[in-house]
């Protein structure tokens, strides 16, 4: 049962605090809370629940989203999220409670069901509410800023029109710049290697024998799976600092006659007595896993290959995938490949993906998700070279946009004033760069927590989601900041 709950919003002074005073409507959660359009995400969070008046009253969505936005801005894990709460009033304000309380207001398990409920869809959605308004706000004030240098030009009279309702007179004109970039949000999992994994799946197999077998101990003789061999076999080659080729592929080769043993001795029990029912539902998903791990490495180890398609490196997590960046640091990292474009300093999930991609083949629909945002098309393009393909360069000019970098053919005469725009690009590009560094440093982009596919989409929607937010705080503070420095150079001393 779900009870619709954000008709209104509690001011700062009504919170009723039991120890006096009151809240200071300045502070960062206060000013937070009343960002963020609760009402219109109750539409969609209330899809999620049965129109029912029984059972138990569930949690709204402004403690569910609240509470998945402080954790993503603390850095903390569920429980230590729960007891923040409980000891910061504003915290509990910006969950919508109506006045200080000394319980939590759920339990920590639920903020897993709260990563399931919020998909990265509706984070998304919330995300073009927020950062949109704001980004639109800039964009008209560049404009008018633009317009006032020249009041007499041609350009003043067309934004003098502009400023009547006239939507269609908007479409005919390209505005502004849209960056564009990948880059990988690494999962939480060990660096992962093919003996590594092996051992990992043939110890997880043994346990599941040990569960098969448990009926029938004392009845029958349980089977041989030499696991103490096996696990020597494992350890005397990866305590080695330097491995030989022949010697891992000797090593790999038993690890996989072990575990297909250990198959054979598994597929025998659920045959004679249908006993993978006494499984666990989280080790029969795991055996799945192990089955498929089994097979892409029997298949390289019999073509001497590296690759196989859909490789898996985590048996806890399936879907994550080998990503190539090519980077000085790490050339593999493991984790989704994330597309993001930012407009005015404020970012946008443009693709996500387990699989890799090429990130050239989101830039034309990442141009008309701008058009569509702001109703035109930007006037320049800025991203690296693999964007740079004949398709975009063909799509770029029919729409009149400019995409950075060099033009194709000879060198034309005003090479000079090119490389001039080239460098300003470049300049201007490192914005998006900006925005993956402070999502990794500072809200856990450089490594998802989330063990699920559907919860680790929800928290890269939720990082973006909080950058855009503390952009959006920063925007507030900068008049506040300006005026403190206006007043403090006019108060002081001029030196002679």
């Amino acid at each position: 049962m779900y009870q619709r709950t954000e008709s209104q919003m509690i001011l700062p002074g009504d919170f009723f605090l039991p120890f006096g005073g009151k809240l200071a409507e300045d502070n960062r959660w206060v000013l937070l809370a009343q960002m963020i359009p609760w009402w219109k995400l109750e539409e969609k969070y209330a899809k999620n629940f049965k129109k029912s008046l029984k059972g138990q009253k569930a949690v709204s969505i402004r403690v569910a989203l609240g509470a998945l936005i402080i954790q993503e801005r603390l850095g903390t894990d569920d429980r230590e999220t729960l007891r923040q709460i409980l000891e910061n009033p504003y915290l509990q304000y910006f969950l919508g409670l109506p006045e200080y309380q000394y319980r939590r207001p759920f339990h920590h398990s639920l903020m897993t069901h709260f990563r399931k409920r919020l998909g990265g869809e509706i984070l998304d959605e919330v995300n073009e509410w927020i950062a949109l308004e704001e980004a639109r706000k800039s964009s008209e004030s560049d404009n008018s800023s633009d317009d006032d240098d020249e009041p007499g030009s041609g350009a003043a009279a067309v934004s003098n029109e502009s400023s009547q309702p006239q939507p269609r007179q908007m479409e005919l004109t390209n505005e502004g710049e849209l960056l564009l970039d990948a880059t990988c949000a690494p999962a939480d999992i060990a660096y992962p290697t093919d003996l590594s994994l092996l051992n990992q799946a043939r110890e997880k197999l043994e346990k599941i024998i040990d569960i098969l077998h448990e009926p029938q101990r004392g009845k029958t003789r349980k089977p041989r799976t030499y696991r103490e061999r096996a696990r020597k076999a494992y350890l005397a080659v990866a305590k080695q600092r330097r491995v030989k080729p022949r010697a891992m592929r000797k090593a790999i080769g038993k690890q996989l006659r072990f575990i297909s043993r250990d198959l054979r001795i598994i597929a025998e029990h659920a045959e004679a007595t249908n006993g993978l029912m006494r499984l666990p539902r989280r080790m029969y998903k795991e055996l799945l896993v192990i089955q498929e791990l089994v097979r892409q490495q029997q298949e390289m180890y019999d073509k001497r290959t590296h690759s196989v398609p859909d490789r898996i490196v985590s048996i806890a997590q399936p879907h994550v995938r080998p990503i190539v960046r090519g980077k000085a640091r790490a050339n593999v990292e493991f984790g989704a490949k994330l597309a993001i474009s930012v407009v005015n300093g404020y970012a946008f999930r443009e693709h996500l993906s387990w699989d890799s991609y090429n990130e050239g083949q989101t830039l034309q629909a990442a141009v008309e998700r701008y058009r569509a945002r702001f109703g035109y098309y930007p006037k320049a393009v800025l991203a690296d070279q693999i964007y740079r393909t004949r398709e975009n360069l063909r799509f770029c000019k029919e729409k009149g946009i400019r995409l950075s970098g060099p033009q194709l053919g000879r060198p034309s005469a005003d090479q000079q004033e090119q490389k001039k725009i080239a460098k300003a690009d470049a300049a201007a590009r490192n914005a998006v760069e900006g925005k993956f560094g402070e999502g990794k440093r500072s809200y856990g982009l450089g490594r998802i927590r989330a063990h699920l596919q559907r919860t680790s989409e929800t928290v890269i929607g939720l990082q973006l989601l909080v950058m855009n937010l503390e952009k959006r705080l920063r925007a507030l503070f900068l008049p506040l900041l300006q005026w403190l420095w206006s007043t403090l150079a006019f108060r002081l001393p001029v030196m002679p």
